[in-house]
């Protein structure tokens, strides 16, 4: 695969705040020993990134999921 660009992960995110929030939160489950969904030889973030432009992560806004588990009880 090509170079990840920040234009390809936009495609599957809202703004370049979610994509931050959400590529670094992945890199650390990948450190952490998280298995990763797309195979690369690169180090964690890259793998992240490729991820998110692969549309395999996607971010939930912790203010969605609140509602969400509050309007399921």
């Amino acid at each position: 695969m090509a170079r990840v660009t920040v234009e390809d992960c936009l495609k599957n995110v809202e703004s370049r705040f979610e994509l931050v929030t959400l590529a670094a939160k992945r890199a650390k489950m990948l450190m952490k020993g998280a298995k990763p969904l797309v195979e690369t030889d690169n180090r964690s973030i890259v793998n992240a990134l490729r991820e998110v432009a692969g549309g395999k992560v996607k971010f939930v806004n912790p203010k969605e999921k609140k509602a969400r588990s509050s309007q399921e009880e």
